[in-house]
């Protein structure tokens, strides 16, 4: 015999990953809730290794929306976005792949919801990934931005590679024009008889 959850009759429990995930559809972010109760999530076991206190981690990113504010893309072009952007609970895993698979995780609910506050407020991908670094820096991004030293950090091995790859082919063309000449022995110096230099040059041909 099933046992009712308990509540009154007709009561319909929700989840705080469903209550979270409800958040934006009320026009809210997950900044609107008071800071004492975000902190009194306590650390838990995922996946991944303990997980932080979401209170210690998690901080709301927020922009003013846009005028005349529409999204600015869809949700699969959205769930790519969050594929560049790190759950910050202490895993390696970004935020959609978070959300979706570890279910334990309440960081990764409450970015995805500023994530779609983000987006409901009409700001592009580059937007919002900008608003992300300028609150958590950028152990936020899963792949450091292309710029200053981080370029560099992109560039140098390619040139690298190349230049190693200029000295190795002239080498080898160096080594093949020395090649006919090492081989080819001028008989004119060679204090030798003819049947000497025969045999030298049988020599040579079977060893070729």
């Amino acid at each position: 015999m099933s046992r009712r959850p308990a509540g009154s009759p007709g009561q319909t429990l929700i989840t705080r990953r469903s209550f979270l995930l409800a958040i934006p559809a009320l026009g809210l972010s997950a900044a609107a809730f008071p800071r004492r109760i975000r902190a009194a999530q306590v650390a838990v076991q995922t996946f991944n290794g303990p997980m932080a206190a979401a209170g210690d981690v998690y901080r709301p990113v927020t922009l003013p929306p846009n005028d005349g504010a529409k999204p600015s893309m869809t949700d699969a072009q959205r769930d790519d976005l969050e594929h560049q952007i790190h759950c910050q609970c202490g895993c390696n895993l970004d935020v959609y792949t978070c959300r979706t698979t570890d279910f334990a995780c309440s960081v990764s609910p409450a970015m995805h919801s500023d994530v779609m506050g983000l987006v409901a407020g009409g700001h592009t991908a580059s937007e919002i990934l900008a608003a992300f670094k300028a609150v958590y820096g950028e152990k936020v991004l899963m792949a450091p931005v292309r710029s200053g030293f981080n370029l560099l950090g992109y560039t140098v091995p390619f040139i690298a590679l190349g230049a190693g790859a200029v000295v190795v082919t002239a080498l080898m063309r160096r080594w093949k024009s020395r090649a006919p000449m090492a081989a080819t022995v001028p008989t004119s110096h060679v204090d030798a008889t003819e049947g000497e230099l025969a045999a030298l040059d049988a020599a040579v041909r079977k060893d070729r």
